[in-house]
């Protein structure tokens, strides 16, 4: 099964979501922002990672410019409460591929990782 990084400030949100990919046979790594999120790439090497926007420290957009840079090609599934299309276009221009609504539900959670890791 895969390994997959959730990159969330809310422990609730980032507990849900754990829960969710680990009920499904995925092994889940965690981080709190888009800086500790880096951090954990230097040890491991996930196959998808979730990743919210607006966190401190370092948001979503941050976090995926720096995959580009570092040409880090893990595949990305950004969730937000943002729902402006401004804002998915953005995300996907930094190279994210997919991009959920909060509350994303387990569904919807679940098929974006099968999409991305097919």
């Amino acid at each position: 099964m895969a390994l997959v990084l959730i990159v969330e400030d809310s422990s609730f949100q980032r507990k849900i979501i754990i829960q969710i990919i680990e009920k499904a046979g995925h092994s889940t790594l965690a981080a709190e922002n888009g800086k500790k999120g880096l951090e954990v790439l230097e040890a491991n090497t996930p196959d998808c990672i979730f990743c919210d926007l607006l966190m401190p420290e370092m948001d979503g957009f941050e976090f995926l410019a720096a995959l580009k840079a570092k040409n880090i090609s893990i595949p990305v599934i950004n969730l937000t409460s943002d729902i402006q299309d401004t804002v998915k276009q953005k995300c996907l221009d930094l190279g994210a591929k997919g991009f959920l609504n909060k509350p994303a539900q387990e569904p919807q959670i679940l098929a974006a990782l099968n999409s991305v890791l097919s």
